[in-house]
């Protein structure tokens, strides 16, 4: 019976072993690659041609070395999202007045909608750039996602109405990605095809990079999770060097550490 006891001790040792070895393996330590002062107060991203955006007392800006480029609308309010996927027409959100504002790659203004006005009534809480002079957009009056073109000044819904509230969302052209209130993540294509894509961990920040893969953030830790592995409990934390930061955002294996002072650089590998 002792060495049953024993035998049994000997094996969940080993086993707690073996998958604290494992996840010791499964760290992502990313390499820092530069990391200069922050005077902004909230940092967006890069873009292709090595612009960084940000937003300084409510104005937004566009940078690179000695080049500036600025935008700023008192009456709009505060700025709610700003969408960067296309550089030379950059979707800004001001949510408060329900409204939109289209910059071009010099910051100048190109369209300005207010939804108010629209023909069919719509209150915006979601936005981001599609396809075909399209925007995304969750109307909150019928909690449909809809497609709105803003050259013909056409709105139609594209999905069911939504049974829970959106705690986060996120857009590429072809996508409309949310987060529930109850961690459930979701995608819905631009013919309203809505696809469950599984369940979110408990985050304070996050990052969706596809349909598979996201980096979150949760009590300073920050973390990798994608469901196309064999195990898709597996969750990679990410070594970098902050001790504490606002905020982070990740493009094509660059990842940005975002805090009230520096911005930190680093090229990250995924799992």
């Amino acid at each position: 019976m002792r060495k049953t006891v024993q035998k049994i001790l000997s094996s969940i040792f080993l086993f707690c072993t073996f998958h604290a070895l494992s996840a010791q393996d499964l760290s992502i330590n990313p390499t820092l690659i530069s990391q200069y002062k922050n005077t902004s107060d909230a940092f967006l991203g890069y873009d292709a041609f090595g612009y960084s955006y940000q937003i300084t007392n409510n104005v937004f800006s566009k940078t690179k070395g000695k080049e500036i480029f600025e935008y700023k609308n008192v009456s709009l309010g505060k700025i709610t999202k700003v969408d960067l996927q296309n550089p030379l027409k950059i979707v800004l959100f001001y949510e408060d007045f329900n409204s939109v504002v289209l910059l071009d790659n010099q910051l100048n203004k190109m369209t300005e909608i207010n939804f108010s006005q629209n023909a069919t009534p719509i209150v915006v809480s979601a936005i981001g750039m599609s396809t075909q002079n399209q925007l995304w957009i969750y109307n909150t009056l019928n909690q449909q996602i809809s497609l709105f073109d803003y050259l013909k000044n056409e709105y139609k819904t594209v999905s069911i109405p939504l049974t829970e509230p959106i705690q986060y969302y996120q857009t590429d052209f072809n996508t409309f990605f949310w987060v529930d209130k109850k961690n459930n993540w979701y995608s819905c294509d631009i013919f309203g095809k809505i696809t469950s894509l599984g369940k979110i961990a408990d985050f304070d920040k996050i990052a969706i990079v596809n349909s598979s893969q996201y980096l979150f953030s949760k009590d300073n830790l920050l973390y990798f999770k994608g469901f196309n592995k064999p195990n898709p409990e597996v969750i990679s934390e990410i070594k970098i060097s902050e001790k504490t930061f606002d905020n982070f955002y990740y493009k094509d294996q660059i990842l940005s550490i975002f805090t009230a002072t520096d911005i930190s650089n680093y090229k990250i590998v995924t799992p």
